[in-house]
């Protein structure tokens, strides 16, 4: 008979649990933790923060975690504002940002794990090399053949507003390592966040080169892997649908072979 097991070297252990505050109000955090250097398996540590002392979002306690009881604790993290996508991980079993994710809204412990399915670089903070190389083979800049102007390229207030719902994306990857179809073809199939970038710069009416970018697009894998399972809509701290920017490429595919 054929045992699907983890790898013993995987198998997330139970780990230390810090010493608890004064106070009434006090959250436990069940943090993973991983450090490529001990050899050890990776283990799940418990801290315990007084939320009287703290701020309201998961990324102030992980602050105050690091800061008060445990440096050795390692996670992304820069403007605090769902700006910059950096202090992403998985937070209550769902993707999201830390700096976005208030504790309250977290019922019982609070479980945080670094984003699925991406080997881990140490603790919190994912490896997202392969996840960069993807955005940047979709070229994600004007490409112009028209010489380029005095000013600036210039675009209707209606050409500018089909970019809603698809410049605001900060690259987090909560979207894309939402995705089983990411999870088990991550090698070839882009994934929403790249694929949603892509059709930023299709419909952007300077740039003038689409059939170029529906080229390099027409693949089985690279763009037919999306099964529309939505979990990439449900995903986004930023409440976009890459799902629908990925069916708008499938039909502009589809048009350009009429």
């Amino acid at each position: 008979m054929v045992a699907f097991t983890l790898p013993q070297n995987s198998k997330v252990q139970q780990g230390k649990v810090h010493a608890m505050p004064a106070g009434t109000n006090i959250r436990s955090f069940k943090i993973y933790r991983w450090n490529p250097e001990d050899g050890k398996n990776p283990q799940v540590d418990t801290y315990h923060v007084n939320m009287d002392e703290c701020g309201p979002m998961v990324l102030d306690a992980l602050i105050k975690i690091k800061n008060e009881q445990d440096a050795t604790l390692t996670f992304r993290r820069s403007c605090r504002e769902g700006i910059c996508g950096s202090c992403a991980m998985n937070i209550d079993g769902t993707n999201t940002l830390a700096c976005l994710k208030s504790c309250h809204d977290v019922k019982g412990d609070v479980r945080i794990y670094p984003l699925p399915h991406l080997p881990v670089v140490k603790d919190l903070v994912p490896d997202l090399t392969r996840f960069y190389a993807q955005h940047r083979s979709i070229e994600p800049w004007l490409k112009t053949i028209t010489p380029m102007p005095q000013a600036e390229w210039k675009q209707s207030i209606e050409e500018r507003a089909l970019l809603d719902g698809l410049y605001e994306c900060i690259l987090c990857a909560c979207c894309s390592t939402s995705c089983p179809s990411y999870w088990w073809n991550g090698d070839r199939y882009l994934g929403p966040a790249v694929l949603l970038q892509a059709y930023r710069w299709l419909i952007d009416s300077r740039d003038e080169a689409t059939g170029e970018r529906l080229d390099n697009l027409e693949d089985p894998f690279r763009l037919y892997r999306c099964h529309t399972i939505m979990n990439c809509a449900k995903a986004c701290p930023k409440g976009l649908s890459p799902a629908k920017a990925i069916a708008e490429i499938k039909k502009m595919m589809v048009e350009r072979r009429a």
